[in-house]
């Protein structure tokens, strides 16, 4: 008997580091640990490790535009009420415009009680900003925007393609063909995926290795503020939404906790844009719904951005003590409500929508960007975790009130089936 549980102790050990070692997150952990480590001993070698970062998130890039035309049509050429389809899209947008003018209203706020911007100036280090603050208030463009924006092209090109094939009398053969490309597509990103440990490796290294930690002294007080306010919002925000439809945002954060580690190793949240689609549903997310959702929410959801523009207003203005009145803070708001909106797709464009608000603002001069650019790279995990998060629940979200939310339809086993990892499936 003593010989037997012995046996099944082994076996069951044995077990548990296999499930361990065969983990892509713990893989994934492994690498962030290893890349700030060597960025910090060995600054210059992990330098060059960002060609290894780039080249991963360039490598998923590739797949965005494919999966998000295959979800949108299958799941519109699927849905035929073409009625549902336009609620869904002016329902999403208005769940947007709401909780991004929320999460601006609690930058302000926090910003406005933590003083990240009461400290002493001479400490902090200065980068060049002459790009962003030459001719700020012309220098966005939506049509710009719109044309460097590859997801939103492929958005409104799946959404007419998914409404025409629905009338077209070839529908049925062609949705075969497109669930076809899907599993080709998925299997093929599955592979893909496995390479995350070294995406977050090379983005952590270069990161470290360029900026270095010392770098962030001097604006620790604002980085804390900054990590603060999004896990305020998460937490308290994101986190009564989701009790309200009934959902654990601790038990949420936990199933997409892979996709969390890579954006957090890559400062990108297009790496897991993918993988979380494929994730919601597999959790119950009706397609049609994942398909609109997600990749909108990717341009026009920015909660994360949202808070940190509004909290950089904030910060340069105490930093040069100038005190905002009510209607200049409003009105800094009612600015980022439409320019934040922006703030994705095109690089250096969220430093370019800032200097176009404090431009509008005209009290806070234009080289405190200078302070900004910085740490702002280590401000971007920060801001790429909430975006991806904010834009999961809105998923989630409205997938629950167009009854669009089915765990219970997923074929079993299929629910713990994720693009490279099993993990625990979420109950509602």
């Amino acid at each position: 008997m003593g010989l037997l549980k012995m046996e099944l102790s082994v076996t069951t050990r044995h077990s548990m580091w296999y499930k361990i070692i065969t983990n892509l997150t713990f893989w994934v952990m492994i690498a962030i640990v290893s890349g700030v480590t060597l960025g910090h001993f060995a600054p210059a070698t992990a330098v060059k490790m960002e060609v290894i970062g780039t080249s991963f998130v360039d490598l998923i890039k590739l797949f965005i535009g494919p999966i998000i035309f295959l979800t949108i049509v299958l799941g519109i050429s699927g849905m035929g009420d073409m009625k549902k389809v336009g609620r869904i899209g002016a329902k999403s947008l208005l769940y947007f415009e709401v909780v991004t003018t929320l999460a601006l209203a609690i930058g302000v706020t926090v910003a406005y009680f933590l003083q990240p911007g009461k400290i002493d100036k001479s400490g902090l280090m200065m980068k060049d900003a002459s790009q962003y603050t030459s001719s700020p208030a012309s220098s966005f463009n939506w049509l710009e925007f719109f044309m460097a924006n590859v997801t939103l092209q492929v958005l409104v090109v799946a959404i007419i393609v998914g409404v025409g094939l629905n009338y077209s009398r070839h529908r049925l053969q062609a949705v075969r063909v497109l669930n076809k490309l899907s599993k080709i597509v998925f299997k093929a990103l599955k592979y893909v995926m496995y390479l995350a440990p070294l995406g977050a490796f090379g983005g952590m290294s270069y990161t470290i290795g360029k900026f270095g930690l010392e770098a962030i002294l001097p604006l620790m007080k604002l980085m804390g503020t900054v990590y603060l306010t999004m896990g305020l919002f998460i937490f308290v925000v994101l986190g009564s939404i989701m009790r309200y439809y009934k959902e654990n945002i601790f038990r949420f954060l936990n199933y997409i906790r892979q996709e969390l580690l890579i954006v957090l190793g890559t400062s990108s949240s297009e790496s897991a844009l993918p993988s979380i689609m494929h994730k919601l549903e597999r959790m119950g997310c009706s397609k049609s719904v994942v398909g609109l959702v997600i990749p909108t929410g990717y341009s026009f959801n920015l909660d994360g951005t949202s808070i940190y523009l509004s909290m950089a207003v904030i910060f340069l203005a105490q930093l040069y003590d100038i005190q905002l009145s009510v209607p200049e803070l409003l009105t800094m708001i009612g600015i980022l409500m439409v320019t934040s909106k922006g703030a994705a797709g095109v690089t250096g464009s969220g430093f370019i929508v800032l200097a176009s608000t404090l431009a509008a603002l005209n009290r806070i001069p234009l080289e405190g960007l200078a302070f900004l650019l910085g740490v702002d790279k280590f401000m971007s995990e920060a801001r790429a975790i909430t975006n991806i998060i904010g834009n999961a629940i809105a998923t989630v979200v409205i997938a629950k009130s167009e009854n669009e939310f089915h765990p219970d339809a997923v074929p079993e086993g299929e629910a713990t089936e994720v693009v490279a990892v099993a993990e625990v499936p979420v109950q509602g």
